[in-house]
């Protein structure tokens, strides 16, 4: 236990308190992130404050700003809050193994209670990132029980030309023949 157990204390307490309040039910605003992550395969994973933990999606393709647009989301397991801020490397052999970097973070919000959202499996929520901006919505395929699709709203934060780039640049392998 630290020297200080009264600044330790309060920490606790503060902590508990944030953790409560953020599993109240008719939360209708958080926190997200959304990781650029070079695993076996580069994906996205857009992270949502809910319930006080990051509700997950892997997005292959990125998120997109054109209007409209629908990406596969697949639905992976919840995050710890303290994972928003992560960047780093996943050590080779671990689950998810590669480069990981925050591509875009943020606030969100949503008229509706994101719990109720979450679990009706289609939520409406508005992006106040640096690059994810406006309204989108993430829905849960009809009989599928990971998959979801994100979609941007046409609002006056669409682009129709809007290209998705990346944080980490990514060396190609110089094509060449198999040596026997």
């Amino acid at each position: 236990m630290p020297q200080n157990t009264k600044r330790w204390s309060l920490l606790v307490i503060l902590n508990l308190m944030y953790a409560t309040a953020r599993k109240t039910p008719g939360i209708k605003e958080g926190r997200f992130v959304v990781h650029e992550h070079h695993a076996r395969n580069l994906h996205f994973d857009v992270r949502l404050e809910i319930d006080g933990v990051l509700k997950s999606w892997a997005v292959p393709k990125g998120p997109s700003l054109r209007p409209g647009e629908k990406r596969l989301a697949v639905a992976v397991p919840d995050h710890a809050l303290g994972y928003i801020d992560f960047e780093g490397e996943i050590a080779e052999g671990s689950y998810g193994a590669g480069q990981v970097r925050i591509w875009d973070q943020g606030r969100f919000e949503s008229k509706n209670d994101l719990s109720l959202q979450f679990g009706k499996g289609k939520l409406d929520i508005t992006f106040h990132g640096y690059t994810l901006r406006g309204k989108f919505a993430l829905v849960k395929v009809h009989g599928q029980e990971k998959n979801w699709l994100l979609i941007k709203a046409d609002d006056e934060f669409a682009d129709p030309d809007w290209e998705l780039g990346t944080v980490i640049k990514v060396e190609k392998k110089a094509a060449g023949r198999k040596r026997k």
